[in-house]
């Protein structure tokens, strides 16, 4: 896999909240999806870049949504995954789940 198609663990957690909130993927449940699952605090300004990244590679697409009376009228942008992205996706779970097969859990080899 090159740099190019590889994903780096913000780009997979988006790539995956995109997946698991299905059409009704935009900033604020991505942001709220993560936060909820990982404990960790996502910013907005963080999503947006790399949501732009991830569809410039052809990972996902976006979309203008319908205006949305909760917003004054104004429309959110929504997001979805393609196939290059869901196998992309895979790929950096299989990466990882890879390099996990055979360590145990508090096992440390560095001697720490």
């Amino acid at each position: 896999m090159t740099r190019r198609q590889s994903l780096g663990e913000f780009e997979h957690l988006l790539l995956v909240a995109v997946l698991r909130l299905g059409d009704g993927a935009y900033g604020v449940s991505m942001k709220t999806e993560i936060e909820a699952r990982t404990g960790r605090s996502v910013t907005l300004g963080a999503i947006y870049p790399t949501m732009d990244r991830l569809e410039a590679r052809g990972f996902v697409t976006s979309s203008m949504g319908g205006p949305t009376g909760g917003r004054g009228g104004r429309s959110r942008r929504v997001f979805r995954v393609t196939t290059a992205g869901v196998e992309a996706a895979q790929k950096a779970y299989g990466v990882f789940r890879a390099m996990w097969d055979g360590v145990e859990a508090g096992s440390s080899r560095s001697g720490d």
